[in-house]
């Protein structure tokens, strides 16, 4: 009980102040969103996808167990929701939601920090959560924009979108120069770790001001549905693929945490573009967060006592 608590007070409760701070600053001050997020996504995140994975040890034999994991455990989430969308009679744009706010995950705003805090001393760790959060940028703008465009029947160029993320090709660099030991200047380097070291506290103020003017008014039973298959059973079919595929160590603990993450913030952004229920999508994000202070800090304490 005292390593729970001790999760919940170290890595959970600081991360949702600054939420929550990033909340009140928004209601407060109405914070340009476009320009957060062009921050996050072309300035800080792909420094820290850089950095993580420069520093890091990721072996040839680490990424495949990483992408073979990921391949099964998306796969099974995917055929889940589609079978649990079928299950309750969804109408096709309402089924596109549900499925994303399973399948998809909040692996950036909210996943690397969590990483940075738990595997602080251990960079494997996070540089594991950096190749989680590109396959899910991957995912999010393939299939998760491929339900949102099918829902409503637009036509989306989701190909070209994906090329144009700068984290993949900042991850991409980081291999290449890890691999092949090219060595980085001090007055590159200092600036960059400058910008990494920024990037938790932005982050989590952006994911606060997303979330800042969401409601629980009427929420829908379906709601609880998209929360208890993100929340819970994603980690635990992460569990059950960890073992099958004999992961061990930080590797294992750090995928299982990543599977606990709430609904990815894209979901509400991209069912507010495509016009498919952005409400419910909203609500989806705000509440699963809110209970991953709980349901996360479990996760993280059951990775521990499962793989160290």
């Amino acid at each position: 009980m005292a390593v729970f608590s001790g999760i919940l007070l170290q890595v959970m409760v600081p991360m949702l102040l600054i939420v929550g701070v990033g909340a009140l600053l928004h209601r407060l001050f109405h914070f340009d969103m476009n320009t957060l997020s062009k921050l996050n996504m072309y300035v800080l995140l792909p420094v820290v996808a850089f950095i993580n994975v420069y520093d890091s040890e990721l072996s040839g034999k680490v990424l495949a167990a990483i992408f073979g994991f990921l391949l099964l455990q998306s796969s099974g989430l995917i055929v889940l929701s589609m079978m649990m969308a079928k299950l309750f009679k969804l109408e096709r744009s309402r089924a596109a939601v549900f499925q994303n706010t399973i399948v998809l995950n909040n692996s950036g705003n909210f996943g690397i920090p969590v990483s940075q805090l738990v595997f602080h001393q251990q960079p494997l760790g996070a540089a594991i959560q950096i190749v989680v959060t590109i396959f899910q940028n991957f995912l999010t703008n393939t299939y998760g924009v491929y339900q949102f465009v099918s829902g409503n029947g637009k036509k989306g160029k989701w190909v070209a979108e994906l090329w144009k993320n700068p984290v993949l090709h900042a991850l991409l660099l980081g291999v290449v120069c890890r691999w092949l030991h090219v060595p980085v200047p001090s007055f590159l380097w200092t600036p960059l770790q400058r910008i990494a070291d920024a990037f938790l506290a932005i982050a989590l103020f952006t994911l606060g001001a997303q979330i800042a003017y969401a409601r629980f008014t009427a929420l829908p039973p379906l709601l609880y549905a998209s929360v208890f298959g993100r929340l819970l059973f994603s980690p635990l079919l992460a569990a059950a693929f960890i073992f099958l595929l004999g992961i061990e160590g930080v590797t294992a603990q750090a995928l299982l945490i990543a599977s606990s993450y709430p609904c990815s913030r894209n979901t509400a952004l991209y069912a507010l573009e495509y016009d498919c229920h952005p409400d419910y999508a909203a609500q989806a994000v705000l509440l699963s967060t809110l209970l991953s202070a709980i349901t996360v800090t479990g996760v993280v304490y059951v990775a521990r006592l499962l793989f160290s």
